[in-house]
């Protein structure tokens, strides 16, 4: 199926990795809902549905997919590429301060920025759990933050992503871990996410070297058992510069972060 896109919903649909993760965890929790409590999916929502790619999915196992985006133009493009779908229902409005008429048996609200930080989902997260059915699922249902100790071959000037970094080659940022990764954070789609994160990363480091940033990654964890890292647009690691300090083998090294969710890279504080 040809879908009519924006640039930059042209590029989501280019990482074939994240869409065959979503399609895979579509059709995972229908087959075991149907399975296990012998019914189907009567009512789903694709929150933020852009081109509507995730709505053409859910479309396969729901009676009725209701698609929500604020981006008129794009809900343009949504409406044309699903018009031939009459169950699935394409609303140009703000998810915020849309009127839900009835609870969904599945949420579909796609997050793709590292650690929910720059992520403006994870307010429609919060807002639509009233809306979810009590046996109700989402997709993804959560995140796992992880943090590693890095030594970059240059002094990074401020807060960037990994993927921005590696685009010119000639000015490419290089580095290398300095001791192993650590679970600093899991987030769980089906509570309340306290906006305001801070939390004391506590590394033990492996090799001799210099300290001089953190790398964080996000694995989204769109169902029980499926778990994905980061694809050319989902997640791309962010590097974080901290004070320079050498560091050895066997040292122990404890650093405060903090960042608002949803509120961006320049909210992000290390001390």
């Amino acid at each position: 199926m040809l879908f009519k896109v924006t640039k930059y919903h042209q590029d989501l649909l280019r990482d074939f990795e994240r869409l065959s993760i979503f399609f895979e965890a579509i059709n995972e929790v229908y087959i075991k809902n149907e399975i296990i409590q012998n019914n189907s999916f009567d009512i789903a929502y694709d929150l933020g549905c852009g081109s509507g790619v995730l709505s053409y999915f859910a479309s396969k196992v729901a009676e009725k997919v209701i698609a929500i985006d604020k981006d008129l133009n794009i809900i343009k493009k949504a409406k044309c590429n699903l018009k031939k779908y009459k169950h699935v229902e394409i609303i140009h409005d703000d998810i915020l301060t849309h009127k839900f008429k009835d609870k969904a048996d599945l949420i579909i609200c796609e997050t793709l920025d590292t650690g929910l930080i720059d992520e403006e989902q994870v307010l429609i997260i919060n807002h639509v759990l009233k809306y979810l059915k009590p046996n109700g699922i989402i997709i993804p249902n959560g995140i796992i933050n992880i943090a590693e100790p890095i030594s970059t071959n240059k002094p990074l000037e401020y807060v960037s992503y990994d993927d921005e970094n590696n685009l010119n080659q000639e000015n490419k940022v290089q580095y290398n871990a300095l001791g192993k990764f650590i679970v600093y954070s899991e987030i769980d789609f089906y509570k309340k996410i306290n906006l305001k994160f801070k939390n004391r990363l506590a590394f033990k480091i492996t090799m001799d070297g210099i300290l001089n940033c953190i790398k964080i990654s996000t694995f989204t964890r769109l169902t029980a058992n499926i778990i994905c890292g980061s694809t050319p647009m989902l997640n791309p690691p962010i590097l974080i510069p901290i004070n320079e300090q050498d560091v050895k083998k066997g040292d122990k090294i404890n650093i405060s972060i903090e960042y608002e969710l949803g509120g961006g890279l320049k909210t992000i504080k290390t001390y």
